[in-house]
């Protein structure tokens, strides 16, 4: 009897691990989908730049992550013998591996927002010090329980703040920095010409929506898999991810008159904001969810471009990211409640709280971060590298190089 439940403790231990291998690498393959969604977006002259952003932000991000992020938010370190980390199948490395997923996607997020007109070294000393400081901090808070911030919000108000899969600790957190950044940075040169708003049309359609196709797949990965063990797996999240992705299409193709754009930006709006309910949330509620992000994603995104001329959010991530985001937080909040078809366990004044300490935490993490670089290396390119395009001034080479032959 004893061997059989080793052998069934092992194979459980077996399965764990796989099972979050594969969630890291759908959340990795992702990264893709943040670099095609780049590519499309910003004008030809920017992007090799985009792609080699993607790579090189998640090398930097693996490498503070390993060593500064993951110990600040789950005090573990990997300096023991290798025999020791590979014990339980190697479970905890490979839940590294999913989590330090996450925190390359604060970088990814940014990215998108700074296109065209940052400089690439002190952008990636910024990457490293969000990834490494400002985000493991708060994720360690919420996701870890840190400092006793969830305890008090238990106590307090009858549950603690509720994000499954990230919607405030990963997208309104890379969201709300990248705001920051945005306004650190400026507007690109040309964007606006006697006051009114000259627009940059994306390069690629075709590699715009196969960014948005493989984070959409991803997403599910993202989600289903936050459950971080096969016992955990549950339907209503995928359902429920599934819903708020055809809400988010459905509000951007219906308030966006059928752009491209806005098309395909809809659905990850959408699956933003279910990240943070989806595994309490009645399949109904995480279609309004999405219904009300794609809506806002559009809406946002057109009236902030046309209305503030210094604030020039290439990819709209601040809305996409930070704003669906915050409303995820908070719609979990109201559709996770019994009264609303949810599975309860959640309060709806925890969720607003810790959505807007994510927000206000991030905001200024951000600008305490891009500002402090800026000191000591200028964080834009000059305006002749600016004109000549990111890929020649800094990778000296096109996306098609039309000399060789």
């Amino acid at each position: 009897m004893e061997l059989i439940e080793n052998h069934v403790t092992a194979l459980v231990s077996s399965a764990d691990t796989l099972f979050i291998l594969l969630g890291a690498i759908m959340v990795f393959a992702m990264h893709a989908g943040f670099a095609f969604l780049e590519v499309g977006t910003v004008r030809h002259k920017n992007q090799v730049n985009a792609l080699v952003k993607i790579m090189s932000d998640f090398g930097v991000s693996a490498l503070v992550y390993f060593f500064f992020g993951y110990w600040l938010a789950y005090g573990v370190t990997f300096f023991d013998s290798a025999s020791v980390l590979a014990e339980n199948n190697g479970y905890e490395l490979v839940k590294f591996f999913f989590l330090m997923t996450f925190a390359a996607a604060i970088p990814a997020i940014i990215s998108g927002g700074v296109a065209e007109r940052a400089k690439f070294n002190p952008m990636l000393i910024a990457a490293a010090l969000c990834v490494g400081l400002v985000y493991p901090f708060f994720e360690g808070l919420m996701w870890n329980g840190n400092y006793g911030f969830q305890e008090w919000l238990e106590v307090t108000f009858g549950a603690p703040f509720h994000d499954f899969a990230g919607s405030i600790v990963v997208h309104a957190v890379g969201g709300w920095i990248a705001f920051a950044a945005i306004i650190v940075l400026g507007s690109r040169k040309g964007r606006y010409r006697n006051g009114k708003l000259v627009a940059f049309a994306p390069s690629n359609i075709p590699l715009l929506a196969l960014g948005a196709w493989i984070l959409s797949i991803g997403w599910f990965g993202f989600n289903v898999m936050s459950a971080q063990a096969i016992e955990g797996i549950s339907g209503l999240v995928a359902m429920n991810s599934l819903m708020a992705m055809v809400g988010g299409i459905i509000s951007s193709l219906v308030i966006g008159k059928k752009d491209p754009g806005f098309i395909h930006n809809g659905p990850l709006a959408g699956l933003v904001a279910v990240c943070a309910g989806s595994d309490l949330m009645h399949p109904m509620g995480a279609l309004f969810t999405g219904l009300v992000a794609g809506g806002l994603f559009v809406w946002l995104f057109t009236y902030v471009q046309n209305k503030f001329s210094s604030f020039d959010d290439v990819l709209g991530v601040w809305p996409l990211h930070g704003v669906c985001g915050l409303w995820g937080g908070v719609a979990a909040g109201i559709f996770g409640l019994e009264s609303f078809g949810g599975l309860g366990g959640v309060s709806f004044i925890s969720q607003f709280i810790g959505s807007i300490l994510g927000v206000v935490f991030a905001m200024v993490g951000g600008f305490i971060v891009y500002k402090l670089v800026s000191v000591f290396a200028p964080l834009r390119l000059s305006e002749e590298e600016e004109f000549n395009g990111a890929d020649i001034a800094i990778h000296k080479i096109g996306a098609t190089n039309m000399n060789n032959n």
